[in-house]
């Protein structure tokens, strides 16, 4: 019981420094925003206490199926810390700062190529950006990329090699995909399939249409992403980080639905192959 309240507290710290990093890095951050950062961060770090300090989940998938969750957390927070330290060198220079600017901006140029989701974002800025601001988000939307790719080939990599999620222990549907109901209705492998297939399909198209959607936005809220480091740096993590989350939410089901497959051919094995049994 002691075990189990340490590590929720501690993936729960872990969660309220992601938040909170952005704001610890970028020195021009105001006081009004600061104090929303801080109930935001206490109000996820609540939610990740109260979920895994308890036997019943809730909301979290593959809660008990690791390293999924670890992936997906390592991919946000390296991409915060990026773009911060990046959006830091525009205020405070230094060897770190350069050193990433100078990486960043080699990523956004390789990745910047037509109809690529960078070059995506890049068309979805104001029409009034200046040639500094499309270089930092050019720099920042390509760092950000990369990170998803590099976690999801991870994972996929995780998967095949290690046969996940086999080797974490008894795999509880239950526990860890609270929000998917086997009961519901319909075969459960047709369910899983058609569930990772969408998963898959909106983890591939949401790069190529949250930037749409942020043009249209910014008719609303201005150019508030170029003018606001912080803005501009949960915009673009949020941008690869979604699809990535949705990619590998949809492998993952996938691979519960091939299990489930093997474990029904497993059972079946004795009656196909004409065995009697004597009684």
């Amino acid at each position: 019981m002691f075990s189990k309240a340490t590590s929720a507290f501690t993936r729960a710290i872990l969660v309220m420094v992601v938040i909170l990093l952005p704001s610890l890095l970028v020195p021009n951050a105001g006081a009004d925003s600061s104090q929303i950062v801080v109930l935001v961060a206490l109000a996820c770090g609540l939610l990740t206490l109260s979920e895994y300090s308890t036997v019943y989940p809730s909301l979290v998938e593959f809660r008990d199926a690791p390293p999924f969750n670890r992936i997906r957390y390592l991919s946000l927070f390296l991409t915060v810390f990026f773009l911060s330290v990046l959006a830091r060198g525009q205020y405070d220079p230094s060897g770190l700062t350069l050193f990433i600017q100078a990486i960043g901006s080699l990523i956004g140029q390789a990745l910047d190529f037509p109809y690529s989701p960078v070059r995506l974002v890049i068309l979805s800025l104001p029409e009034g950006a200046t040639p500094a601001q499309i270089h930092a988000v050019r720099s920042a939307a390509g760092m950000a990329y990369l990170i998803s790719l590099f976690a999801l080939t991870f994972f996929y990599l995780i998967l095949r090699l290690y046969n996940w999620p086999s080797r974490s222990g008894a795999f509880n549907v239950w526990i860890n995909l609270p929000t998917f109901d086997p009961t519901a209705g319909g075969d459960v492998v047709d369910r899983l399939n058609r569930d990772a297939r969408v998963n898959t399909a909106l983890g591939f198209l949401l790069p190529f249409l949250i930037p749409a959607i942020g043009k249209a936005a910014a008719a609303i809220f201005d150019d508030v992403m170029l003018t606001d480091a912080q803005t501009m740096i949960w915009m673009v993590a949020l941008w690869a980080f979604l699809p990535l989350s949705l990619f590998m939410r949809g492998i993952a089901m996938s691979r519960v639905a091939d299990m489930i497959l093997e474990i029904r051919r497993r059972s079946t094995a004795p009656a196909a192959n004409g065995e009697v049994f004597a009684t």
